[in-house]
């Protein structure tokens, strides 16, 4: 198979924000949010906040952080974003209460089609459920779902669900244990199944 880049077409796809919208937050919006001299992290809160995102009460967001579209982004009460992390969400982004998102990890939304020679665009959305944790420069990829309390250990690249109450490390990522409280997988969902279910408080 021959792949030929110059067929690449991914007009369907939509941001969800006007162009100008999306121009602002590229231009003036995201470069404010990175900005490592912003001491204070309810500041970038209220940046992702203007721009769209929902985000609930309590949310730590560390210096350097990079979201793409903040307008497709959800957060619950008492999360954490470190340094560096990158929420590359081309589709929806969730996450849940009580959620940490280490130094450096990223989440991808997009991939291509492997199989058409034009490379076609693929976005699937990531949710992260509340209790998770996301290791340091882990990688979590599109379509993806954390269960509650689940953890991808640093340096993991996940490719696939991680059941409630598992730990999964390595490239790909793969069952390790469970976590110390004992907690079992058993399908459960947690608490975050769409952003109006989340009880997230903006104040």
């Amino acid at each position: 198979m021959t792949i030929d880049l110059s067929k690449f077409d991914n007009s369907w796809y939509r941001p969800g924000r006007s162009t100008l919208t999306q121009a602002i937050w590229f231009l003036v919006g995201l470069p404010l949010f990175r900005c490592s001299l912003l001491p204070f992290s309810f500041v970038r809160v209220s940046i992702l906040r203007v721009f769209g995102a929902t985000v609930g009460s309590r949310v730590v967001v560390k210096p350097g952080v990079q979201v793409k579209y903040p307008w497709l982004l959800w957060i619950g009460n008492h999360s954490w974003l470190g340094e560096n992390c990158w929420i590359d969400n081309l589709a929806p982004v969730r996450i849940g209460q009580n959620v940490c998102i280490s130094q450096g990890a990223y989440l991808c939304t997009g991939n291509h089609d492997w199989s058409d020679p034009a490379f076609g665009l693929i976005v699937k959305p990531i949710t992260l459920r509340d209790g998770c944790w996301v290791g340091a420069k882990t990688v979590i990829c599109p379509g993806v779902e954390l269960e509650e309390c689940a953890i991808a250990a640093a340096g993991s690249v996940v490719t696939k669900t991680i059941p409630a109450g598992e730990i999964h490390s390595g490239n790909p990522a793969k069952f390790t244990r469970q976590r110390p409280d004992g907690r079992k997988s058993d399908g459960h969902h947690g608490a975050l199944n769409h952003p109006s279910q989340q009880n997230v408080s903006k104040a």
